[in-house]
């Protein structure tokens, strides 16, 4: 028995299981890919896959901490969106909720001698309630003055934090080991993708549950939000506190990738860069802030192999503050919604979506907040 396809459906990608009832106006309709759409969506997807597990024996030895460095820095930008993509809120004191996560395991590993994993635990929880504390400050103001809170914050944990000697061993740095089952580079790298896999699936089921809804509901109109029952300023405080703790954890990475902490890797210019790849990949989706957030930890490396291979190369890792704030200047003229929103089609198709959105729903967020 023949089934009428819907209009408007592709027939050679998939099917609108509405069409089984013989109705296109059912509700029920729910499109799926055709048997040949989700092979190739998986082969695809298994591509990837084998490329990020074999990027280690792509690269020399010597820059395999970087590809640590760059599941960090997607960590971070995860971390970011919650803030900035989800609730709208802008942190520019960001790197202070990474240090502090970086010197909680430090000290938990050296002074404490905790396993290498109730260490990262610490750090999530001493992410979580640094975000907590600054957010039940900070909440009570909005826009510009809520960046500069952002940023005293920073400049605070920077210059005196960070310094205390006792916690942090001043300018000496903070060793922090890696665990002994990950204590190589390569299995170091695969502790850092697993951490992030773990986060992208914690952060796609906060983003289906009602808190993630009524957070990324603050983000069109706040006093809507209020309007339908929804506690603003306790969602914000949620916001900041899961931003808080996942850059804990990212902090507590970052730290054993070079096995000592020290407080100038965590000064102004971070945050800022740290805003730079999360806007530059596409706010709100997480495809596009971890694409931003790799591509920002590898840019200093990849100038500079260039300008190493050819002479002729004028970009050198110094240029990469110049070069981020042109991809920033031209992801806000031509392409407000950063890298997501010129992938947004093979976002949707990785999805296992359409790869056109429909006509009568217009994509708020280019490569999806909660859709992906």
């Amino acid at each position: 028995m023949a089934i009428d396809t819907p209009a408007g459906i592709d027939s050679e990608e998939g099917m609108d299981l509405g069409a089984q009832h013989g109705d296109p106006d059912d509700p029920r309709r729910i499109w799926r890919p055709s048997t040949a759409g989700y092979v190739g969506r998986f082969f695809v997807l298994g591509l990837f896959a084998a490329f990020v597990l074999t990027a280690p024996f792509w690269v020399p030895d010597t820059q395999t901490n970087i590809l640590s460095r760059a599941a960090v820095f997607a960590m971070v930008a995860l971390s970011m969106n919650v803030l900035m993509g989800y609730t709208g809120q802008v942190s520019l004191g960001h790197a202070a909720f990474v240090g502090v996560g970086a010197f909680s395991a430090g000290f938990a590993l050296t002074e404490a001698q905790m396993p290498w994993m109730f260490a990262a635990v610490f750090a999530i929880a001493t992410g979580g309630v640094s975000a907590l504390i600054l957010g039940g400050i900070a909440l009570r103001v909005r826009g510009l003055y809520l960046a500069l809170v952002t940023i005293a914050y920073g400049l605070f944990a920077q210059e005196v934090i960070f310094n205390i000697r006792a916690v942090t061993r001043g300018g000496a740095g903070m060793p922090a080991p890696r665990p002994a089952f990950a204590s190589g580079d390569y299995a170091y790298f695969y502790l850092c993708v697993a951490a992030v896999l773990v986060v992208w699936v914690l952060d796609w089921l906060l983003t289906s549950s009602k808190a993630g809804r009524a957070i990324q509901a603050l983000r069109d109109d706040e006093r809507v939000a209020a309007s339908w029952g929804i506690n603003v300023t306790g969602f914000k405080l949620l916001a900041f506190v899961v931003s808080g703790s996942i850059a804990g954890l990212a902090g507590a990475l970052f730290a054993s990738i070079e096995t000592i902490v020290v407080s100038i890797s965590f000064g102004f210019g971070l945050s800022l860069l740290f805003v730079l790849m999360t806007v530059v990949g596409g706010l709100g989706s997480r495809p596009g802030v971890v694409t931003g957030g790799v591509l920002f930890a590898v840019l200093p490396t990849l100038l500079e192999t260039a300008h190493n291979a050819w002479s002729w190369w004028p970009f050198t890792a110094l240029w990469e503050p110049l070069i981020g704030a042109l991809l920033l200047i031209l992801t806000l003229i031509f392409f407000p919604g950063g890298i997501a929103q010129q992938n947004e089609h093979l976002y949707r198709w990785l999805s296992f979506k359409k790869f056109h959105a429909e006509e009568h729903g217009p994509v708020a967020n280019p490569g999806g907040g909660g859709g992906h």
